[in-house]
Formats: structure tokens, sequence, C-alpha cells
């Protein structure tokens, strides 16, 4: 069974996140031969204040 688990960072709209889950999902299945049944895609949202970058949160960056 493959599975996808994928970090973003808050704010994408539902219809963004729907979008990655088919895309990874597809991919996995052209990649492995997997039966789409069998994919599970997994996405974490991590607050801007838990991601750092370059030594600073993503939320002092403006990010």
């Amino acid at each position: 069974m493959p599975f996808a688990q994928i970090y973003l960072m808050v704010g994408r709209s539902e219809e963004q996140k729907a979008a990655v889950i088919e895309k990874v999902s597809n991919a996995l299945v052209e990649a492995t031969g997997a039966p789409m049944a069998n994919v599970r895609v997994w996405i974490t949202e991590v607050p801007k204040e838990n991601w750092g970058i370059s030594g600073k949160s993503a939320k002092e960056l403006g990010r």
C-alpha cells in the first residue's frame, strides 16, 4: 500500500490540497502499479511559526 506524507505550511485552500492529493495519488499509481484504492496521501499542515527557514520562522520572514 503506497503511502505519501506531505508537509505544507498552513494557508492552502481546500481546492489546492485536493489537487495535491489527486496528483500525488496518480503519480504513485503510475510509479508503483498499485491500485488507486490502495493509495493513501496524508497532508500535515504546519503553522508558519513552526516552520524554520535559514534560522528564522516562516512567520518572521513573512512567508
